[in-house]
């Protein structure tokens, strides 16, 4: 699928962007020793709606377009950011999704890998045999959500894992706590939903088009607290729209199933369901990872298919807002 399409080749659009602007964009690059770059977008760096913007596109692999607006909630006006992908399956399952673990030997380094890095070290390869999608490009660029900059080890592991050199590899990291990190996994919104319809059975291959926008987590200082925010933004203040080519069957099975409201976990702050879990990701319903709302249209037969609904007040917990009366 994609004939030739490199989501590294076309990451590396996005990549140079971001370098050539560090300093507007508040970002900044580091050459470690063995030749590896390092794009800082919120370790020691405030970073940008800009950064945020170019590291979602980059994440995708060059296969969307990011951009931000506002969207009015029960009487919240939220900022969200809005995102268009071409080549779904390939520019979110086989480039940003977050299928990869990055740690060192001695255990003190964790983040989570995403990008188009992943499709040169096929992680996980299952995946990748399925969406019969290869890349072979010479660079790799990988987004890592992680509070600690990488080193020459971390550097060394990914680039073997990729088979490029370490000259050839460009780290974009940033913190979940961060304004970027809180930007990028809001840009998730169009991933998730192709996520969950894979996890249901559905081929992702039959995703033809795909758009849309999730609210994006006012920031918090605390990484966990924040995962919990980052993730409320789209089961609770997201919308997908898929454009699929299925039978109407196909669709009807699995249809009430696809948006987070459907979980057993689903009703509070996703900080609330982690705590409650002892803070253990698998204790947690996996169908709660999911959007708010999701709009399919079946191209082949012209019926639309709208499921889920939005919940303000699950945003107003989880970023603890205070509302001043006037």
């Amino acid at each position: 699928m994609g004939g030739k399409i490199s989501v590294n080749k076309l990451a590396m659009r996005k990549v140079q962007v971001l370098m050539d602007n560090a300093d507007v964009f508040e970002i900044e690059v580091k050459k470690l020793e063995n030749g590896a770059t390092v794009i800082d977008c919120g370790v020691n760096v405030p970073g940008s709606f800009e950064a945020g913007k170019y590291v979602i596109e980059a994440c995708l692999g060059g296969l969307g377009t990011a951009t931000y607006s506002n969207v009015l909630l029960d009487g919240l006006v939220l900022p969200c950011v809005n995102v268009s992908v071409t080549y779904p399956p390939i520019s979110t399952l086989a480039s940003q999704f977050a299928g990869w673990r990055i740690t060192d030997a001695k255990g003190k380094f964790f983040g989570m890998g995403s990008g188009p890095a992943r499709a040169l070290a096929r992680k996980p390869k299952k995946m990748y045999e399925e969406l019969k999608y290869v890349d072979e490009h010479d660079e790799a660029v990988l987004v890592i959500e992680t509070g600690k900059l990488p080193d020459n080890e971390i550097a060394e592991t990914v680039a073997k894992a990729c088979n490029v050199s370490t000259k050839n590899l460009y780290l974009i990291v940033m913190p979940t706590r961060s304004l970027v990190g809180s930007i990028q996994v809001s840009g998730r919104i169009v991933e998730t939903a192709i996520h969950k319809l894979h996890m249901l059975k559905f081929d992702p291959l039959k995703v033809k088009h795909g758009y849309g926008f999730a609210t994006i987590a006012f920031l918090n200082p605390d990484d966990t607290i924040m995962m919990g925010r980052t993730n409320d933004q789209l089961l609770a203040g997201g919308c997908a729209y898929l454009y699929v080519e299925a039978e109407d069957e196909e669709i009807e099975k699995i249809i009430k199933q696809v948006p987070a409201s459907s979980s057993k976990d689903y009703g509070k702050p996703f900080y609330e369901i982690f705590k409650e879990a002892g803070f253990d990701f698998y204790k947690i319903d996996p169908g709660l990872f999911a959007p708010a709302m999701v709009v399919i249209n079946n191209i082949k037969s012209g019926r639309t298919f709208v499921v889920g609904k939005f919940n303000a007040e699950i945003l107003r917990r989880s970023s603890d807002m205070v509302l001043t009366p006037t």
